[in-house]
Order: C-alpha cells, then sequence, then structure tokens
C-alpha cells in the first residue's frame, strides 16, 4: 500500500488545543534549561560535590517514576484535563520549594514534586497531541517539544544574566511558577472532547457496572509500567507494546534524555574547566544547544512527513557525535557554543521522533506507551547526570564526558534496527 504523504501533510492543522497542549512543553523546556545549567552553579552554593549535585537528576527521576504510574489513571479517570491541571499545580508548588530551600536535604524533594509534575504535564499532552493530529503526529509532537526548546532557550541566558548582575540563579528559574499558572488558564479554557479526554466514568454507556469501570482504570495504571504481564490487562495493550520495534524506539527515547540531561547538566562545568569561562557565560552557553534544538526540530517536523522518521532520528544521534566531538575539544567558548549548537541539532529530533516513533509502533496504546517512555527516561534522568558527575569527581568532567557518545552510538543502533523493523510492515499494508 503506498502511503499519500500529502494527505497525511494537510492533516497538521494547528488550532487552539495545538497550542493548549504546547503549553506543557514551554513549562519543561524552561524548567529544564533554565534549572540544569544552573546544577553547577548549586553545588558552589551548597558546597557539596558533583555527585551529590547530581542527585538532583535521581531525584528527578524519582519524580518521572510516579508520574508514570499515577498520570495513565488520571488520565482515565480524571480526565486529560485533570492530569494536566494536577502538573501545572506540582510545577508550580515543587519549584518554589526549589527555590526556598536552603541545603540538599530540602532541595531534593523539592525536585522530585516538580518533576511529578513536569512529567505528568507532558506524559498528559504528548498523546493528546498525536490523537489530535492523527498521522502528522511527528510533525506536531516535533514542532511542541521545538516550542518547548525555543523559549526554553531563554532560560540559560536568563540564568547567564542573573548571575552576572549578582542575583544568582534562582530568580531565573522562578520564571517557571508564572508559566504554569498561565498554562493552567489555558487548560481550562480548552473544549472537552476529542484529544482532550475526558474521563472514562463520564463516557461509560449507562448501565455500566462500576467495577467494570474500575477495572479499565486498573488495566491502564498496571500497563503504564510497561515492565510485567499483570492480571486482567488488555491482551492488544501488551501485544502492542512488546514486540520488538516498540522496544527498539524505547531504547531511543532512552538514549535520548540521558544524553540531553547529562549534557545539560554538565556541559556548563565542562566549557569552565576547559575554557577559563566564568560561571555566568559558561550557563549562557548552553543556549548554543538550544538553538540547535529548536532550529531542527522546526525544520524537521514537516520533513518527517516525507521522509522515514527513523532514517532521521539516526541521523540525529549521527549528528550529536559530531557536536561532542567539536565540544569536548574547545578551548574557548566561542567554540564550546558551536560544538553545543551543532550537538543540538542532533539533539532536537532524538526525542520527539523516538516518542512519536514509540506511540505509532504501539497502536492503540498511546498513553500506556508514553507511560513506558516516561518510566524508562526517568531511570535514565535518574542514572546518567549522577553517574557523569560521579564519575567526573574520579577522573575530571573532561574524560567523564566521553560517555555521551557512547550512548549515542546505543541510540543510533536502536534507531536503524527499529526503522528497518517497521519499513516491512508498512509494505505489507
Amino acid at each position: 500500500m503506498t502511503i499519500d504523504r500529502t494527505a497525511e501533510r494537510a492533516r497538521f492543522h494547528r488550532d487552539r488545543l495545538t497550542f493548549t497542549f504546547y503549553g506543557s512543553f514551554v513549562i519543561w523546556g524552561w524548567l529544564l534549561y533554565s534549572f540544569n545549567p544552573s546544577v553547577s552553579l548549586l553545588a558552589d552554593d551548597f558546597d557539596i560535590s558533583k555527585a551529590q549535585a547530581g542527585l538532583h537528576g535521581t531525584a528527578m527521576a524519582v519524580g518521572g517514576v510516579v508520574a508514570a504510574l499515577v498520570t495513565p489513571r488520571m488520565v482515565v479517570g480524571t480526565g486529560r484535563r485533570g492530569a494536566l491541571y494536577a502538573g501545572c499545580g506540582a510545577v508550580a508548588v515543587g519549584t518554589s520549594a526549589l527555590l526556598l530551600a536552603p541545603s540538599l536535604v530540602w532541595s531534593l524533594p523539592a525536585v522530585v514534586v516538580l518533576a511529578v509534575g513536569g512529567n505528568m504535564a507532558i506524559s498528559a499532552a504528548q498523546p493528546g497531541l498525536a490523537l489530535h493530529h492523527g498521522p502528522a503526529a511527528s510533525a506536531a509532537l516535533t514542532e511542541a517539544n521545538g516550542v518547548g526548546s525555543s523559549l526554553g532557550l531563554i532560560g540559560p541566558l536568563a540564568v547567564g544574566a542573573c548571575v552576572a548582575v549578582g542575583w544568582g540563579w534562582r530568580p531565573a528559574v522562578a520564571v517557571t511558577v508564572v508559566i504554569a499558572v498561565a498554562t493552567a488558564v489555558l487548560v481550562s479554557r480548552a473544549p472537552d472532547g476529542g484529544a482532550m479526554t475526558p474521563p472514562v466514568r463520564s463516557v461509560s454507556p449507562p448501565g455500566t457496572p462500576p467495577e467494570a469501570t474500575d477495572a479499565v482504570v486498573a488495566s491502564v495504571d498496571a500497563m503504564a509500567v510497561g515492565g510485567g504481564d499483570p492480571a486482567g490487562a488488555s491482551h492488544a495493550v501488551r501485544s502492542a507494546l512488546n514486540h520488538l520495534p516498540a522496544w527498539c524506539f524505547l531504547v531511543a527515547v532512552v538514549a535520548a534524555i540521558a544524553m540531553e540531561m547529562s549534557t545539560t547538566y554538565w556541559a556548563t562545568d565542562l566549557v569552565r574547566e576547559q575554557t577559563g569561562a566564568g560561571a555566568g557565560i559558561a550557563a549562557a552557553t548552553t543556549a548554543g544547544l538550544l538553538v540547535g534544538m529548536s532550529t531542527i526540530r522546526f525544520v524537521m517536523g514537516p520533513v518527517s512527513l516525507r521522509i522515514a522518521p527513523a532514517r532521521i532520528l539516526a541521523a540525529g544521534f549521527a549528528v550529536a557525535i559530531v557536536g561532542w566531538a567539536i565540544l569536548w575539544s574547545a578551548t574557548t567558548p566561542a567554540t564550546a557554543i558551536v560544538g553545543l549548537v551543532v550537538a543540538g541539532l542532533g539533539y532536537g529530533v532524538q526525542y520527539p521522533l523516538s516518542i512519536s516513533l514509540l506511540i505509532a509502533s504501539a497502536p492503540g496504546a498511546d498513553d500506556a506507551a508514553q507511560a513506558r517512555a516516561t518510566f524508562a527516561g526517568s531511570l535514565a534522568v535518574g542514572v546518567g547526570p549522577f553517574a557523569l558527575g560521579a564519575l567526573a569527581d574520579q577522573v575530571g568532567i573532561h574524560t567523564a564526558f566521553v560517555v555521551v557518545p557512547l550512548v549515542a552510538v546505543l541510540g543510533c543502533v536502536a534507531a536503524v534496527v527499529g526503522g528497518r523493523l517497521v519499513r516491512p510492515a508498512r509494505l505489507e499494508e
């Protein structure tokens, strides 16, 4: 069967609901790209080691795991709107607590809370976008992530500016609270129905026994973890999630998240060590990564409807290795920025395309696939920054950064294998 790409392109129509879902990406983009470059500065404030500072990545992972367990149940039980509300609220509360934290003991729980909220908002919004745009989901998800990273681009620049004038990193991160509140307002004005999924109980046929509806909620929640075969879970969902292409794209998701988080956490420290740049300048160089990420996301959204997304994904991992090599060998801030921009051109396609391919490879299990990605990706967030920070304490940040291209190779192989497995299936349609 020949796929009509022209018809697919015509379906990508941005409307009010599209932009409402985009709000979750703006929240998470600003939070990640203002706080992550600030981690080394937070370490200076608290007088802690890199490994201890890397525990904030572990705290984010804990929050992500909680969100993976909770979000599908909330989407089914309270509707997609309820999950988005809860996500925005948790981000606002957690970020406020982080800004007021006097020590590591207080900052880690705060990061757990804000990570629950951020992951919940993204985990509810991404399947919503995929449902809303159908065959054009790869373009919608790529653009949504592009919007998030574009506005997030201001985050490291704001951190650098605030540090330079003596305010520290906290005022820049505080903007996250404002964005979360604004997004909640947009969600409140979105119409019910369609991708803004109402609660299951509100659409169950009259006379449906409560235990039947509860079984649906329990089934979705059980499959959210995606690691087992719980009693009563849907056979169709299990089949969709547990075939090889879905696992390949899940590996690509994990590799993409591990690379991005490790780079945004520790690039500031690498630039400071290798180039002698001050803290403010080093933090601001992270903006180079976001320039590359944002640029490629707006370009590759439409392109992904013409060229196989798996091929673009594999190329993204390869380009990231080139950018890493430039960054790793840089001796001036300008060269480091060039390396980060090139790396960003690769990073930018990795997460949105891998997640859209994962969702597409698990038809009928959109929210369960997203939850599995959130769960596995959270483990990558927990392990990546902490492991790189701990390794840096032992061998130095420059040597520790060699881990990044190794992860990129793994992601590239997963994308190639996954793409080859799904291509024959498409030809048979």
